[in-house]
């Protein structure tokens, strides 16, 4: 049932910000990418550079992309142009995968080294922003034979855990304000003052993707993954899933949010492929099955994703960090940020 839901998916997804370079369609091509990998199929994969190819132009251009931006986001579906490279050594994915790099040899940085999680964002480290930057950068200073580069993305990981860590609960913030400037941030602490669950998510898919990338260079970071993970296994609804605000089951309107779900489920099952945990029995399927749900028309669809949860100033509101702001974003259907890491984690369950 999943692979048919993914595949007619693709089939009729239209560009996120139409047609721009985005983290949001770079969720759907990790998703089409691991499909591709975990079962060899090449339904995958041609969905996958027909999407991709009309971003990337013969010269290495990446549609609406801008370097001077200094958007962290816009780093993540360089993952799949050096995947697509590699399956076809042609120069074009290369060259937009270097123009991306490029970008994180002048990001700016916060002063313990880690990057801004936007241009417009200073000063702030995001949970989001490691999971859209590091893997990437690791990946390609790999194949650049970067030992430096590489090196100073584990670092930069390893700071920015001491740095949002919040010891008490063993959790992790969705965002520091290093200057304490800004008016989501504790004045005292520079956090936001809600565990946001896709936050969480974004670091734990981070965590693992990296181990799977470093091997036996991972160890300075293991023992805080582990913890990490048992953590998150130990917030999970009983027979559910896990609540938007991931340690509040008291919160009224707090629900069981699908996109963070899928996420910690691919974080599981990379992390046991990795021997950084064990996956819970059932687990999976549950999330599966509650994630699709079936239309009235025929088909599936996901239900119960956030659609967007920020910090700051966007469209004349103001979005605190508070428990309350992060239960009063839309709940939509079919959304990417969703979809996306349903289908990485469904791929691999496809493989076993």
């Amino acid at each position: 049932m999943s692979a048919d839901f993914f595949d007619s998916y693709a089939r009729r997804y239209q560009p996120y910000k139409g047609g721009n370079w985005c983290y949001e369609d770079g969720c759907l091509y990790r998703g089409l990418e691991l499909w591709h990998v975990e079962t060899k199929d090449d339904r995958w994969l041609d969905h996958l550079r027909r999407l991709v190819d009309v971003q990337v132009g013969q010269d290495g251009s990446l549609t609406g992309y801008g370097l001077s931006d200094y958007n962290i986001d816009n780093i993540l579906p360089g993952r799949t142009l050096l995947y697509l490279y590699g399956l076809t050594g042609e120069a074009q994915y290369l060259t937009a995968a270097d123009l991306l790099a490029r970008q994180l040899t002048t990001h700016p940085r916060t002063q313990s080294g880690v990057y801004w999680h936007k241009l417009r964002y200073p000063w702030q480290i995001w949970l989001d922003g490691l999971y859209m930057g590091q893997p990437f950068r690791i990946a390609h200073a790999q194949l650049k034979r970067d030992d430096a580069a590489v090196a100073d993305s584990l670092a930069q990981l390893s700071t920015a855990l001491d740095a949002l860590i919040d010891p008490a609960s063993g959790l992790y913030w969705h965002a520091y304000d290093e200057a304490l400037e800004q008016p989501w941030a504790d004045p005292v602490t520079g956090f936001n003052k809600a565990f946001w669950a896709r936050a969480v998510g974004w670091l734990a898919m981070a965590l693992v993707d990296v181990a799977d990338l470093v091997g036996e260079d991972f160890a300075p970071l293991r023992l805080r993954t582990v913890a990490l993970i048992d953590k998150i296994k130990s917030l999970r609804v009983v027979d559910g899933l896990w609540l938007q605000v991931i340690d509040r089951p008291d919160l009224d309107g707090n629900y069981q949010e699908t996109s963070a779900s899928a996420m910690f489920t691919y974080a599981l099952l990379r992390g046991t492929r990795l021997g950084l945990t064990t996956m819970p029995d059932g687990l999976a399927a549950t999330v599966m099955g509650r994630a699709l749900q079936p239309k009235a028309a025929g088909g599936h669809e996901m239900v119960d994703i956030c659609e967007v949860a920020g910090l700051g100033w966007y469209e004349n509101r103001f979005r605190d960090g508070s428990p309350a702001y992060y239960l009063s974003e839309a709940r939509v259907k079919d959304d990417v940020k969703g979809v996306g890491p349903l289908m990485m984690a469904a791929a691999l369950m496809a493989r076993g």
